[in-house]
């Protein structure tokens, strides 16, 4: 049999081709609803778009991205407006701190709880599967959820406090309350997953390291320290980006729970909400999907300059233990 060429990696003459053919629908979904949507998306973040059938849409340079900072062309003048800055920037803050809680407490209680349910406990798989039931139910009905459990007058956690003489408004009141409880909401339904990911990791961990360091006399500390947590880290960067990246994008529990609250939006919010009209609370006609889009954008950008450093930390972390 002849010998073939090394130039053809996979055959010679037509059958070069294949690989490509098999890749070609893939290539072409993946351009039909992912690339196509966010060129069309940076596109429309220089017009005035609605979405309305039938209403005129004109090219409008950066507006959207000078109204989005509060910087305005009035009559031919560059004026700032502090309300709308307070309130775009406001949810840009927010959305940072969002990000920020919800990553530090949902890795740590992810990591003590995988620790805990790692040992050979009586029932541990009952209890995995309890953590584990947040995330199968989706952002809608974590969301109905919590909000009949914190309704203000007749919820159960209501119950709770007027039995020990106390009360509080939950989601309706306070924006630092509500914001607070998105938080908890959020961490409830997504630790889960999170635990998973760790013990996954610690099934990997040979269980003759932890033989080795007991006999030279380690203790928990130590073992945890000097095995655990660095043969954990490739579950531990996948932990980190993936907490970083779904709080940052994270909108719909805010929706469910607080709707279009002054004081407690986020930047997902604030895209969806433009986009679509809801605002003050309810439905209106004021679609403004151009602002919107240029909302995404910026969104995308935090997003981007956020995970491009996040994952940098974890592939020096990773280069650390590693090697």
């Amino acid at each position: 049999m002849a010998v073939m060429s090394k130039n053809y990696l996979f055959g010679g003459q037509s059958r070069r081709w294949m690989p490509l053919l098999y890749l070609l629908p893939g290539v072409l979904l993946y351009l039909v609803i992912a690339i196509g949507p966010s060129l069309a998306t940076t596109v429309y973040s220089f017009t005035n778009e609605t979405g309305i059938q039938g209403a005129q849409t004109d090219f409008i340079g950066l507006d959207n991205y000078s109204e989005f900072t509060g910087i305005q062309r009035v009559d031919g003048e560059w004026r700032f407006n502090s309300a709308i800055a307070r309130d775009n920037l406001g949810a840009t803050w927010r959305t940072l701190q969002f990000s920020f809680f919800v990553t530090f407490i949902q890795f740590t209680l992810g990591l003590i709880i995988a620790l805990i349910l790692n040992r050979a406990l009586k029932g541990r798989a009952i209890f995995r599967t309890l953590f584990f039931m947040p995330v199968m139910l989706g952002a809608v009905v974590q969301g109905l959820m919590w909000k009949l459990f914190l309704l203000p007058a007749s919820g159960p956690m209501a119950k709770v406090m007027e039995f020990f003489g106390t009360s509080s408004t939950f989601l309706s009141g306070d924006p630092g309350t509500a914001f607070t409880w998105v938080i908890i909401v959020q961490i409830w339904a997504n630790v889960g997953i999170t635990m998973v990911i760790f013990l996954a990791g610690m099934q990997t961990i040979d269980e003759n390291l932890y033989e080795a360091a007991r006999i030279d006399g380690a203790g928990g500390w130590a073992l945890f320290r000097d095995i655990t947590w660095p043969q954990l880290t490739p579950a531990i960067n996948t932990n980190f980006l993936l907490n970083i990246i779904g709080s940052l994008q994270a909108w719909e529990l805010f929706l469910v729970l607080t709707g279009y609250k002054t004081g407690t939006q986020v930047l997902g919010y604030l895209v969806f909400a433009q986009g679509f009209g809801q605002t003050s609370g309810g439905t209106s006609n004021a679609f403004r999907q151009g602002f919107a889009s240029a909302a995404s954008i910026i969104l995308f950008f935090l997003v981007l300059i956020i995970g491009m450093s996040a994952n940098k930390l974890v592939a020096y972390r990773e280069r650390k233990f590693l090697g």
